[in-house]
């Protein structure tokens, strides 16, 4: 009789885990501009070693798609080779018995939409369209188009004010980025193939941190021409800056008394420094950008139609400051306030008494976050963030997910608010929030909560804080014949706004709600547009040279994080969170850095 034994990995199935190991980091580490073919193929032909082999769709029609894959690849498809593709594909996803068909023919099929150009280009052309344009991963990535891999060479050689002056050749806010960007670039770092991204967001800011001053870049000829820009947040500011190198004159309407936008009236002190902002803005306005502040453009005192015909172009650069309604009982009651409102009037110096209240913060974004650890700040005695999706699912950055549990903020997942219980004098007592059940995974590709068959619980509290999204107040543009759509402007990708004659709109005002870096770019482009709008064809350089690459070997090696500080008493500390990297940390994390504009994608 058989007996029982302990069960202990062969050396097979530990290299076979060290390979699915290796398959992750370099999927992770897949770079844009690669054959979607080629990486469609690819992820079929693992979906097909992965299936039990028991029902024919999977083992037979998934290998007949790799066949015909294979085949475009190959130059020998023909034009019908598309439709019958498509047609097996749709069989499989129809009939296999088990997800793992279901997904891999769903895949082709998207891929047959997604990016048929390029199924094309193989079949009529016999070329991949990935193989004539392939960018460097990190650059690609980031929505400014800063040259990472330039700069980090810069500091590596100890020349930070050089570095940040490449940095500002593409994006004006180094500063800013150093501290608060989502770092998109890292997301496809190839350093993820040898160990871990390399830490691009710490390194600029180290650079900023230790550049020093550094004079404006000199500005082209006069051209004579006059921009407005409506809004002083960071993607009209980037406008400014830039039209203004261009010769250009550039004049930013803010409705504020200080520039910033939501960097100001929406970060705290504690992820952003007042003066580090204020360094970044004044590095600007040096350049030669002038200001028109406590003025709203659609108000009482000056519409659009006005600047539109004293201005050459106007650039509306609008942000997302307005708050959205939960629409649920109570809501209108005292104590119930949106974050962004709070965010904003922390910002202009109207700071509320928390002081020993109970607080509850509904929503998973960074703005949740940032109301949750500042609601801390002022002394809460406890603040619990209510959020109707998983952790996993939070739109916040992870870092700011496990800062805010780290400062003594309890989140509270899959709960969805039902109601407000208001007390006799009219005021917030509690949040009623109904348990979700996670569900099936909408076109977000997250999982869309439902409600679970279990009673909603009560959360006393003294104040709800509101941070389920932004919208944007474009009702005064709306009545200057600016076309919206869902209260967001409609532009064409150039920023151009059709039918307006010389309007142009991008940032938040365009897309929603969305990142300093995001709304850098928009800037970026629409000062290019309106450059070519008004007859000239201007281009930014930087006379910095960036050092050659290095022969060296880069074995694997761990990645350097920014650490917090310890924060013994979170009342009244809005003191900066994380420390920058010193020097050592700072050389051995740009050690690391592949220097893919030369390797494998440039020389």
């Amino acid at each position: 009789m058989s007996r029982l034994d302990i069960k202990t990995p062969d050396r097979a199935q530990m290299v076979v885990e060290q390979l699915y190991h290796d398959m992750e980091r370099r999927i992770a580490a897949s770079p844009p501009g690669l054959c979607p073919v080629d990486m469609a193929l690819n992820f079929l032909n693992l979906c097909h070693a992965q299936t039990c082999g028991k029902c024919v769709p999977c083992r037979v029609g998934l290998a007949q798609l790799s066949t015909l894959l294979t085949d475009v690849l190959d130059g020998r498809a023909k034009p019908r080779h598309m439709q019958i593709i498509a047609d097996t594909a749709r069989s499989i996803e129809e009939t296999a018995s088990c997800a793992i068909g279901q997904h891999a023919a769903r895949l082709v099929l998207n891929g047959l939409k997604g990016f048929a150009d390029d199924y094309w280009e193989h079949i009529n052309h016999h070329r991949c369209l990935g193989s004539l344009e392939n960018p460097v991963p990190c650059v690609a990535l980031c929505p400014a188009g800063v040259d990472i891999p330039g700069y980090i060479a810069l500091i590596r050689a100890g020349r930070c004010a050089d570095a940040v002056r490449l940095i500002r050749k593409d994006n004006p806010f180094p500063a800013v980025c150093g501290y608060v960007c989502e770092h998109p670039c890292e997301a496809r770092c190839r350093r993820h193939m040898v160990d871990d991204a390399v830490n691009i967001c710490g390194i600029k800011r180290y650079a900023v941190d230790h550049a020093g001053p550094i004079e404006p870049p000199p500005c082209a000829e006069p051209t004579g021409k006059k921009v407005a820009i409506v809004g002083g947040g960071p993607g009209g500011l980037t406008a400014a800056y830039f039209l203004t190198l261009m010769g250009h004159r550039a004049v930013v309407y803010e409705q504020r008394h200080k520039l910033g936008g939501m960097l100001r009236y929406g970060i705290p002190d504690y992820r952003l420094p007042p003066d580090v902002l204020d360094k970044d803005i004044q590095y600007i306005l040096d350049t030669g950008v002038e200001t028109v502040m406590d003025t709203e453009v659609g108000g009482p005192d000056l519409s659009l139609d006005q600047l539109k015909a004293q201005y050459d172009a106007v650039y509306i650069s609008i942000g997302a400051h307005d708050d959205k309604k939960l629409r649920i009982p109570g809501e209108d009651s005292q104590g119930v306030v949106s974050a962004v409102r709070m965010l904003r009037d922390i910002g202009e110096g109207r700071v509320p008494d928390l002081a020993g209240k109970r607080v509850v913060v509904i929503g998973g974004g960074n703005v949740a976050m940032d109301a949750t650890r500042t609601s801390l700040r002022l002394g809460a005695a406890h603040v619990t963030c209510v959020y109707r999706r998983r952790v996993e699912d939070m739109t916040a950055l992870p870092e700011e997910v496990d800062e805010a549990k780290a400062e003594g903020g309890e989140i509270l997942p899959l709960h969805a608010p039902d109601h407000i219980e208001v007390d006799e004098n009219g005021r917030a007592a509690a949040l009623w929030a109904q348990p979700q059940l996670i569900g099936r995974v909408g076109r977000d590709g997250r999982p869309a909560p439902q409600k679970a068959a279990t009673p909603p619980v009560r959360i006393p509290c003294d104040y709800v804080i509101v941070a389920i999204g932004q919208a944007i107040h474009s009702k005064p543009f709306e009545e200057g014949g600016i076309g919206t759509r869902w209260g967001a402007i409609q532009a064409e990708s150039s920023s151009f706004v059709p039918g307006s004659g010389n309007v142009f709109a991008g940032g938040d005002a365009v897309s929603g709600p969305a990142t300093v870096i995001r709304a850098v770019a928009a800037g970026k482009v629409a000062a290019d547009n309106i450059d070519s709008f008004l007859g000239y064809h201007h281009t930014i350089t930087v006379d910095v040279e960036v050092p050659a690459p290095q022969l060296t070997n880069t074995p694997a090696c761990g990645r350097v994080n920014l650490r917090s500080r310890p924060i013994e008493a979170i009342a009244g500390d809005f003191g900066l969170v994380t420390d920058g990297m010193t020097e050592e940390e700072c050389q051995q994390e740009c050690s690391r850095c592949l220097r893919c504009d030369h390797f494998g994608y440039g020389i």
